[in-house]
């Protein structure tokens, strides 16, 4: 029987898109990967095709993790959309059939960052979400442990208006897969308060609002707004610059007293988002001048466990796990 996927001693390690730093984000390549490394937790985005299947993709908008764009067959499905008050020029997924989909392959996102990953761009398919979820069970029966299942619904209320919703058909797929209560190695995540409390009404599985450092996010992440969400959530899945600001020339700032408000108000801490590149680090924490060179990631993740988070997300979860070992 797999153990828990839940470590007694330290915060979990949510496998950001996979092992995305050191593969294209969210192929069965990357999660692979996340696995073979020992993260706790794989993160997939959930979007919906035109035939209302759920697979992983960062943003509806594909044009920029997959080959679409070199397609002269999808050319004409070019467009112009406004997606959560933002006009996106490009290619999505809720135009193409699953099959459709399945004939693209993805690249990888950040290839100035990121060059090595470009060595497998051509190489995968774009998963859906029950051959994540069979991949998940195939590597439990191999390695004996839990591995964690942590989806966010990406956009829940742009499909729901396509109707495309998404939450019963997510309940239903992680029933079926024998998913269904708190115990289980699972996190839904969302930014859309109404998504999470729709989710709340059919499942007993773990929630977790997301809140970034934008000032939209400002009122649910004081102490009042957070005790909000905990009528509704079980954790916060929160930008690092709500729990240690850094100012534009990359200077960390005091810490903020967000995760003991959190903890007050019975909310886990899931932290977003641990990268290994200088780019991405604050000025102190950097190793060189090249943006892409990996920096003190070990470093920024200590500092934020002595401040209290429960868990980390991190595209490199192998150096998370060894800096929290």
């Amino acid at each position: 029987m797999p153990v828990s996927t839940e470590p007694a001693a330290r915060p979990i390690v949510i496998a950001h898109r996979g092992a995305s730093g050191e593969r294209p984000e969210h192929t069965l390549a990357s999660y692979t990967r996340a696995i073979e490394l020992g993260a706790d937790y794989i993160e997939p985005d959930l979007v919906m095709t035109r035939d209302g299947v759920l697979v992983a993709r960062h943003e509806n908008e594909i044009s920029g993790t997959t080959d679409v764009a070199d397609r002269p067959k999808f050319k004409a499905r070019k467009t112009v959309k406004t997606i959560d008050g933002e006009r996106v020029t490009g290619w999505f997924t809720e135009d193409f059939t699953l099959a459709e989909l399945k004939t693209l392959r993805a690249r990888e996102r950040l290839p100035q960052l990121r060059p090595q990953n470009t060595a497998y761009d051509g190489q995968f398919e774009i998963p859906t979400f029950q051959e994540i979820i069979d991949l998940v069970r195939t590597r439990e029966a191999v390695t004996g442990r839990r591995i964690g299942i942590y989806p966010e619904t990406k956009h829940p209320g742009y499909f729901q208006g396509l109707g495309l919703a998404m939450e019963a058909p997510l309940v239903a797929m992680l029933e079926s897969n024998g998913y269904r209560t708190a115990d289980d190695p699972v996190f839904i995540q969302s930014f859309e308060a109404a998504n999470l409390r729709v989710l709340r009404g059919l499942t007993k599985l773990r929630l977790i609002q997301l809140l970034g450092s934008e000032p939209q996010f400002a009122a649910m992440a004081t102490a009042e707004g957070l005790k909000a969400v905990a009528a509704y959530a079980d954790g916060v899945g929160a930008a690092k610059a709500l729990i240690v600001p850094v100012s534009k020339l990359g200077r960390r700032g005091t810490p903020t007293r967000f995760v003991a408000d959190a903890h007050a108000a019975g909310l886990k801490v899931h932290a977003w988002t641990f990268r290994a590149e200088n780019y991405f680090l604050p000025a102190d924490m950097r190793r060189g001048i090249n943006p892409r060179a990996h920096g003190d990631l070990a470093a920024e993740i200590r500092l934020f466990v002595d401040l209290g988070v429960d868990g980390l997300f991190s595209d490199n979860p192998g150096e998370a796990l060894a800096a929290l070992e």
